[in-house]
């Protein structure tokens, strides 16, 4: 049997763990010797076919920014992001198997094949974007037997690894995104209550915050621009990131700023650093606060915050955690790799449900005792147009038949009812959202359902929607008289159109030589 992985496929870095003989997880270096790989890309300008990856791709970036890619994860499932290197336009899902491609090779070198793997992602992500990361997984050759929401990854390794139980919230702030998760754990034994998230936060945007201080104090001192090229852009991003990471240790950091117009030494302050990020601070506030809502909480009601995410080390984000809750947050664990961790043992809980004679004695005996139960991380309806009580005629609503939080697997139907005589089909529409009004809410699949000819109005077609384990959706729309019915698995290409599972298939990266 090949190797069982998890992989923490990170904004600013990337991680991939490996259970071992007994079932515990351990995180497999990187063939630099490193066990964070940085999810950085460099496209090689003078070997047009080589492509690196990692440390050596975020060292070379600032020879050629226009030939480096950072951040991917922002852009998964979007459609309209490309990056054009030497007349080949890559979409984001490519580019992240080029760092997947990477990480593969890395981990076969030292540990022999590699193969059935969970990949995380950020609880917030909607199937557009799982998909995406799936198909990324598959185009380089691993058997990808599931994804695993981060703060659900991260909160298998603590509770395997240090004595947690009660009501927890996982505070996952990582380089790129945001979630917060609450959860009831009693020993091995793990149910999630419910999530939230922003996928446009996280420690770039604390690195933002700094450069615009360097930027502001060069301004002021010369009454002229710090930046005026990308190479120097890519270099300050860099400085501003250090800058972040010495705050978090020390009050005080200090640097030298070689702009156009003269040489300056800085100091910014910690004091300095929070003012900047304050409002970013605020946003991962609230949604704390939205979680707590919607699980009909209040900050007393929780016993322990986990913290996930290289960018929980800044003071003030703990700080602001602990005036929340009454007591300094839980972070017993590596914080840059208890994802990857995690994401292993849900790999390897994911093998033994799926085949389970294919999983070693000692591995199953490891994993025996853990249990989990994942929640819908939205809700999904569809369109139909029920009789107003008040006024008499038909409105256009959105449905919700599978709510957000469901536990998981889960499956639900609910009854509609055709709307004139002799109405020859029904336009179906599967929606992703919370509102009852389609305008709220993202209207993800639309298909033509064809009926039987001749009949009157108010025919039933009943509408079943199946969520498994994996977070795929299945939905089942029957005619009820004819029998007559229309399945589709909900998987997403980039463009963002509905294909069946069976008949789309992610394609194989190309033949490119990653470093």
């Amino acid at each position: 049997m090949s190797n069982i992985v998890g992989i923490d496929l990170g904004t600013t870095f990337s991680s991939l763990a490996m259970l071992n003989a007994i079932g515990k997880p351990e995180i497999v270096p990187n063939a630099d010797g490193d066990r964070l790989t940085p999810s950085a890309i460099y496209f090689d300008e003078d070997n047009p076919g080589v492509i690196r990856v990692g440390v050596e791709a975020l060292n070379s970036r600032h020879l050629n920014p226009a030939r480096s890619v950072r951040w991917v994860k922002r852009h998964m499932g979007e459609a309209d992001y490309k990056v054009s290197i030497d007349g080949k336009d890559w979409t984001a899902t490519e580019l992240s198997a080029l760092i997947l491609k990477k990480m593969r090779q890395d981990a076969a070198a030292q540990a022999g094949e590699v193969r059935d793997a969970v990949i995380s992602v950020p609880a917030h992500f909607d199937e557009l974007r799982r998909k995406a990361t799936m198909d990324a997984g598959t185009a380089v050759g691993f058997n990808v037997v599931g994804i695993v929401n981060e703060p659900v990854a991260a909160a298998l390794c603590y509770t395997t690894s240090r004595q947690v139980s009660g009501r927890v919230l996982v505070y996952d702030l990582g380089g790129g995104t945001f979630d917060v998760t609450l959860m009831d754990v009693h020993g091995l034994d793990m149910e999630i209550i419910c999530s939230q998230g922003d996928h446009a936060l996280g420690g770039i945007d604390f690195d933002q915050k700094v450069l615009e201080i360097l930027q502001k104090l060069y301004q002021e001192k010369f009454s002229a621009p710090l930046i005026s090229s990308d190479e120097d852009r890519t270099k300050y991003e860099d400085e501003a990131e250090d800058i972040k990471k010495t705050l978090s240790r020390r009050p005080v950091a200090k640097t030298m700023l070689y702009g156009p117009a003269g040489s300056m030494r800085v100091e910014v302050t910690r004091a300095m650093f929070e003012e900047a990020i304050t409002t970013l601070v605020a946003r991962a506030d609230m949604l704390v606060e939205v979680a707590l809502d919607e699980a009909g909480l209040k900050p007393a009601d929780i016993g322990t915050v986990l913290l996930v995410g290289g960018s929980t080390r800044v003071p003030l984000v703990r700080t602001h955690l602990e005036q929340i809750f009454g007591f300094p947050p839980e972070c017993s664990v590596n914080v840059d790799e208890c994802v990857a961790l995690g994401a292993a043992l849900h790999a390897g809980l994911a093998v033994l449900r799926q085949n389970p004679d294919a999983v070693p004695t000692g591995i199953r005996n490891g994993l025996k005792d853990i249990t989990l139960t994942d929640v819908c991380n939205h809700s999904y309806g569809t369109i139909c147009a029920p009789i107003d009580k008040e006024t008499g005629r038909r409105i256009v609503q959105n449905r919700i038949l599978l709510k957000k939080n469901t536990p998981l697997p889960c499956e639900v139907s609910q009854m509609f009812y055709t709307v004139t005589e002799g109405q020859k089909r029904v336009e179906v529409m599967i929606t992703q959202g919370e509102d009852s009004d389609p305008a709220y809410v993202n209207q993800i699949a639309g298909y033509s359902f064809e009926l039987p000819p001749d009949r009157p109005a108010e025919r039933p077609i009943q509408v079943t929607y199946s969520y498994d384990l994996n977070q795929r959706m299945h939905c089942k729309f029957e005619d009820v008289e004819s029998g007559r019915m229309l399945e589709v698995d909900l998987s997403l290409n980039e463009d963002g159109t509905v294909v069946d599972d069976g008949t789309e298939q992610a394609k194989a990266l190309e033949p490119f030589k990653v470093e």
